[in-house]
């Protein structure tokens, strides 16, 4: 049987199949469901089965952006945003992380504690604020009127709500702080390690004494350090990247720009009547500011201004900053010279140098996604250089600090190409060359990381055995020192509290052995951060606790309890996030 006889004998059931299959699409595009699955997730996230929405996710970053272009005049950069966006969902998250162990709890505000909060006898300081009147009272008939003007309903809801939620975090920090307990015993022994001093003196033997040609060691003892000590070379996910950057820096033209624009400006400096508003109108990066300076004291690059006729203002003086300077003297009088200085950075124009630029990188951001990253860098004789960035850990080689990379590498498959990224000095495009799942280091890629961390484990025990013998053998610590052929050297009144020795370094384990050694006694053999020590005490001055004044008291179980308090929230929290069931959608809704 032919091939077209066959599909005739099959005709009625593939008709039968293509109806039923067009009376699905039918009832799936009356449900819209087509519409749903394109539009990909309806929220940033989730917590524990709780939608954080989109809107509340962008207002928090709006929020974070428009203060700070309030308190600064300048827009919000790439990278700072990335900041913002990732600052925004960690509050977010804690929020219904909170919300929903206060609901665990059994937290609750009740309707006569939110009123009590507006109209008792002790309102909430939010609502004190704004209807205290001249004599710091508070104008009851202003805040009856407010409330029932009903013109002010929506507003009275958003404020309820915002004071229920405020009362409600007050009971779970009154929860918390259960928890913190601070003793008479804790004061007590704070007040000591705070007031209290050991002097000692001490024979100390570097463990860098022991040189190279001293030590000896086969390839199984590095792979048996490696064994016993895997945790050390533990790694998070890691990516390795190929990049390419442009450099954000000023051109000739630029700097020829700016020097053209600053020389143009001299004589107007020159004849204007308001210094202060020229250097607002002309934008100078220095403040205004009228300088009083000595002839003899005045440093270098301001020197120029010597020279000058009052009124007068100098030729462009470039300082060792490449920024530009202006000097205009305003007066002279008893050795002191009166100066403004006005200056302006060479900087590349927003626009001739940094949009070019930006159009550039995003032109071959493009491109290398459809030809290839390394054939289109080729191309266009762009240098790619390769880096490795770490999970955790923001700042990547080659690049600096980065939130934006990190955040598109955490959403990122092998040979993924990003967006242009902004970075302050330079424009980069990233590939992801290979991702590296979190786990434990080959040994042969750490072989000389393991090597240097077995050789000063071997010098540690080299000193400490030759310590070790010269403590058995002698009575005094001189002797000790003699012998092994090292100075005595001393501390003298170091407080409980410290972490250094002066000379020493920072040898916690020293110091508390030394708090708790026998006065003129020798010290068992110390191995420290860096040597091994053998101690002897000479004087030990230990605060008495029954001088604390009631002050000192309450300050040291303030301070304990706030230390404590912190301590518990931050551990608490962890913990929240650990067992929580967190899912982030923002890459999902951000990829172009």
């Amino acid at each position: 049987m032919g091939v077209m006889e066959k599909m005739r004998g099959s005709t009625k059931y593939i008709l039968w199949l293509l109806i039923f299959s067009f009376g699905i699409l039918w009832v799936l595009a009356d449900t819209n469901v087509f519409e749903t699955m394109q539009a990909g997730p309806q929220s940033m996230g989730q917590v524990n089965g709780e939608s954080i929405s989109i809107q509340e996710y962008n207002q928090k970053v709006q929020n974070y952006t428009e203060r700070y272009r309030q308190q600064t005049g300048e827009s919000v950069t790439q990278e700072l945003r990335a900041y913002y966006e990732d600052q925004a969902w960690e509050e977010l998250v804690l929020d219904i992380l909170l919300k929903q162990k206060m609901d665990e709890l059994g937290i609750v505000v009740t309707d006569q504690e939110v009123v009590d909060m507006v109209t008792g006898p002790n309102p909430d300081p939010f609502i004190r604020q704004q209807f205290t009147d001249e004599t710091g009272q508070i104008n009851r008939q202003a805040l009856n009127q407010a409330i029932s003007a009903e013109e002010n309903t929506q507003v009275w809801i958003m404020i309820e709500q915002q004071l229920r939620d405020k009362r409600r975090r007050e009971k779970l920090a009154n929860y918390m702080d259960a928890s913190v307990v601070v003793t008479d015993a804790d004061i007590q022994k704070s007040f000591i390690n705070q007031n209290s001093t050991v002097s000692f003196e001490y024979v100390r033997v570097p463990y860098s004494t022991v040189t190279e040609d001293m030590l000896s060691y086969e390839d199984s003892d590095l792979r048996g350090y490696y064994n016993d000590n895997k945790e050390k070379y533990k790694r998070n996910k890691t990516w390795q990247i190929s990049f390419v950057s442009w450099d954000k820096s000023p051109t000739e033209q630029d700097t020829n720009r700016v020097f053209s624009e600053v020389r143009d400006l001299r004589e107007d400096f020159a004849s204007t009547e308001d210094d202060s508003l020229f250097f607002l109108r002309w934008e100078s990066d220095k403040e205004y500011n009228l300088s009083s300076v000595s002839a003899d004291d005045i440093r270098e690059e301001y020197r120029p201004v010597l020279d000058l006729e009052v009124g007068e203002v100098s030729e462009i003086v470039v300082d060792a900053n490449d920024r530009l300077h202006l000097l205009k003297k305003v007066g002279e009088e008893n050795g002191e010279v009166q100066f403004v200085d006005y200056t302006r950075g060479i900087n590349a124009d927003p626009i001739s140098t940094i949009d070019a630029i930006a159009r550039e990188a995003d032109d071959f951001s493009f491109f290398a996604e459809e030809e290839g990253f390394k054939d289109e860098a080729e191309r266009r004789e762009l240098t790619v250089r390769s880096a490795n960035a770490t999970e955790g850990t923001p700042f990547v080689p080659g690049l600096g600090q980065s939130r934006q990379v990190m955040t598109f590498l955490e959403s990122s498959k092998k040979g993924a190409v990003s967006p242009v990224f902004e970075l302050p000095q330079q424009f980069v495009v990233v590939q992801v060359e290979d991702v590296i799942l979190e786990g434990y280091r080959p040994f042969e890629d750490v072989k000389s990381q393991v090597e240097n961390a077995y050789k000063n484990q071997l010098r540690k025990e080299r000193v400490a055995q030759q310590v070790t013998e010269a403590r058995t053998q002698q009575t005094e610590l001189s002797a000790i020192a003699t012998a092994l052929s090292v100075n005595t050297m001393s501390a003298e009144a170091i407080n409980y509290d410290a972490q250094f020795i002066p000379g020493a370094g920072r040898e916690p384990v020293v110091l508390g052995a030394a708090r708790g050694i026998e006065l003129n006694a020798l010290s068992e053999v110390i191995e420290g951060e860096s040597a091994t020590f053998v101690v002897q005490v000479t004087n030990r001055i230990e605060a008495d606790p029954a001088t604390i004044t009631g002050e000192q008291q309450q300050q040291l179980s303030t301070q304990l309890e706030q230390e404590r308090r912190q301590a518990i929230m931050n551990t608490w929290m962890e913990e929240l996030k650990e067992d929580a069931k967190i899912k982030d959608y923002r890459h999902l809704l951000t990829q172009r």
